[in-house]
């Protein structure tokens, strides 16, 4: 899950893109208007958490952009300092699916963040997806493979979810770097092709295979891979 954190104070933002970097999510932090729309127009994301009062300009418009952008399907988690019931009715008339006031338990806004890729339109809502024998749960981000759990990283579960959502088509590698790696993460050229390597292993035995489109991308099918 890529996420676009929105926080002009840095130690917030350091704070809340850690954390949530350690609990699974893919997260491009910046701290203005103006860089949270030069993510909005260089990336897809899965999740919105933004703070309204940022030096720049209000976070409302951020908002309007990104529903603009997204078809009004971006999950959005507004965070400010802001309490009164006027704000918090405007931000979620606006569109904002849920609103946490400064100070807030790191983990209250971990959960409310899953809780809005849980409801219904969100990406992380979808209903199970399955390849033979595999299956994979996108909001609990367990794979099973005839009832047992794999053991996968972050990364390994981010690109199953990607080839699975392509149901057998190819994905390129772009297209992948794109959703699996935040702007500021560093990223060896082969970052990707281990992050598959490492996956292949995962899946033997789960009867799929990772077929690769040399320079091009891969793609998930039936059939377990030929030694």
């Amino acid at each position: 899950m890529r996420v676009l954190l929105v926080e002009d104070h840095a130690a917030l933002r350091e704070m809340v893109a850690g954390h949530l970097a350690k609990r699974g999510f893919a997260v491009d932090a910046v701290g203005s208007v103006a860089d949270a729309r030069a993510a909005l127009a260089a990336a897809c994301f899965d999740a919105l958490v933004l703070d309204l009062g940022l030096p720049d300009g209000d976070g409302m418009g951020v908002l309007r952009e990104a529903r603009a952008r997204t078809a009004n399907r971006l999950p959005t988690l507004l965070v400010t300092a802001r309490d009164a019931i006027e704000d918090r009715v405007r931000g979620l008339n606006a569109g904002a699916d849920d609103y946490i006031v400064k100070p807030f338990d790191l983990l209250e806004l971990e959960a409310r963040l899953r809780a809005v890729l849980r409801r219904p339109g969100a990406r992380g809502a979808s209903a199970a997806l399955h390849c033979g024998e595999l299956t994979f749960d996108p909001a609990s981000r367990e794979a099973r493979v005839r009832g047992v759990v794999l053991d996968l990283g972050r990364r390994e579960s981010d690109l199953l979810e990607e080839l699975l959502r392509a149901g057998g088509r190819l994905v390129v590698k772009d297209a992948l770097e794109e959703r699996l790696y935040s702007f500021n993460e560093p990223m060896t050229a082969n970052a990707l092709e281990a992050a598959v390597s490492r996956l292949r292993k995962r899946l033997a035995g789960a009867g799929v295979r990772i077929d690769t489109k040399r320079g091009i991308g891969y793609r998930l099918v039936e059939g377990e891979a030929v030694a």
